[in-house]
């Protein structure tokens, strides 16, 4: 390939870029570009711009944000928060409570144009990958209530089963005086498969330590899947199998079940 090959389809490249873009004014000092990128929904990503004197600022309205929490994705934590300034500040856009912004100047406008769409589009990944990072985060949530509650905890323990595969248990709340030992875990999207997994690790673990112990999930029933609430089979299921199973939103009992 030539050097003039590859120049026009550089060319191709812009003039792609300029004809998927639109301009709409949405007000006296505002406007709204659609830019050719699609996030998640294959809708294309809009940034609106205003100007005062000559500074320009970029947002997206709370859009992706906004998107992040449909998602199940709240940033309610100094971990997840810290997630999103890592992405952001590679494109040096901030979060300003719900919305990103950037700042420009005419100089400097296209290239912070382009690096903001860059920042959305890499934000709109973690809605892709929601479940798994979701899933971390809701244990998370569970441990920092537990620290509040003053429940004493070993973290992330593993145990072997009867069949000697290992399983991880999220937290353990030692034998004390007057309580057996308790194993929480926590299950971020209840179904069928999930909490059928768990109960297989479990029968595992106690056929190994022996039936003594208290089992506790906590449910996460906040979660987008969770609409209608968490299922009574499941609920059923877990009671069956000896198993307490308490929901986020009550997550109050959780703590003086575990007191002592």
């Amino acid at each position: 390939m030539t050097i003039v090959e590859c120049e026009e389809l550089v060319v191709e490249y812009v003039d792609w870029l300029k004809v998927n873009m639109s301009v709409a004014c949405i007000g006296e000092n505002a406007c709204e570009i659609t830019m050719p990128f699609l996030d998640r929904h294959n809708d294309h990503l809009q940034i609106y711009v205003t100007k005062r004197e000559d500074v320009i600022s970029l947002s997206d309205d709370g859009y992706i944000i906004a998107d992040l929490r449909a998602a199940g994705l709240e940033l309610n934590t100094t971990k997840r928060n810290e997630t999103v300034q890592v992405i952001l500040n590679g494109f040096g856009v901030k979060k300003e409570g719900s919305h990103l912004k950037s700042r420009a100047s005419h100089s400097d406008f296209a290239q912070k144009l382009h690096f903001f769409a860059q920042a959305m589009l890499a934000m709109n990944e973690l809605c892709v990958l929601a479940q798994p990072r979701i899933a971390t985060f809701f244990q998370e949530g569970v441990r920092i209530f537990l620290d509040e509650a003053g429940v004493r905890y070993s973290p992330d323990v593993k145990l072997t089963g009867k069949s000697g595969f290992d399983h991880p248990i999220h937290f353990l709340v030692p034998r004390s005086r007057t309580r057996p030992e308790r194993f929480i875990q926590t299950i971020n999207d209840p179904n069928k498969n999930t909490v059928s997994s768990y109960l297989f690790s479990l029968n595992d673990t106690r056929e190994a330590r022996g039936t003594s112990s208290e089992a506790y999930v906590v449910l996460n029933d906040k979660s987008r899947s969770m609409k209608n609430g968490v299922p009574r089979d499941l609920s059923e299921a877990l009671r069956h199998y000896g198993v307490t199973s308490i929901k986020w939103s009550e997550r109050n009992e959780l703590s003086s079940a575990l007191a002592g």
